[in-house]
């Protein structure tokens, strides 16, 4: 299946969806190279492109920009954490699935991950104009993905499943809270340095 196919189908039609994904097996080294890198680099090029290029227009003062190196940098930072991030939480909802009557899978946990954080990369677009970087809430809907994917790849019952995702997603804001701090010292230290 195409990336933009399964993009498609896993934003409009994720119940059917997760059954297709449910009933392949891709490695994880193919969901990276099919699937997470080509998302990844969409808020990571798009990061680039704002604050290099498009900038921050702040009142009085005029647009503000970020150097190009220092862009540079922080974009591929970001890329490079996010590939990190999506294993960290592919990890712990591995861990995670006995404890909630699932089985422990690592590609099925990895697959989850993967395609419940569609969303949050295609609104990652949004960062190539800053002003409209608050419609990135819009990647909140994977948070739904997650809940449909979860019982699914990891045999969780379905009882269980909010509990299962409430305990991922708490997992998730502690990586992307961990992502956030890294890119703040590393970039930080090299914008203003």
């Amino acid at each position: 299946m195409s990336l933009v196919d399964r993009v498609r189908n896993i934003l409009l039609t994720p119940t059917t969806e997760w059954e297709a994904i449910a009933a392949e097996r891709a490695s994880i080294g193919d969901l990276y190279r099919a699937y997470v890198i080509p998302l990844a680099l969409i808020p990571a090029v798009a990061g680039f492109i704002g604050g290099a290029i498009v900038g921050i227009g702040v009142p009085g003062v005029g647009t503000i920009r970020v150097g190009f190196f220092a862009a540079l940098f922080a974009a591929v930072l970001r890329f490079g954490l996010q590939l990190a991030g999506v294993y960290v939480l592919a990890l712990a909802i591995d861990a995670l699935a006995p404890t909630f009557g699932g089985r422990k899978d690592p590609e099925a946990a990895f697959a989850t991950a993967a395609y419940s954080g569609t969303p949050a990369w295609l609104a990652g677009v949004f960062s190539i104009i800053p002003a409209f970087g608050f419609l990135a809430i819009l990647g909140l809907y994977g948070l739904y993905l997650l809940y449909l994917g979860l019982p699914r790849l990891m045999q969780a019952p379905p009882d269980r499943a909010v509990a299962y995702t409430a305990v991922v997603v708490v997992a998730a804001i502690l990586v992307g809270f961990l992502i956030t701090g890294v890119l703040g010292i590393l970039v930080g230290t090299r914008v203003y340095a």
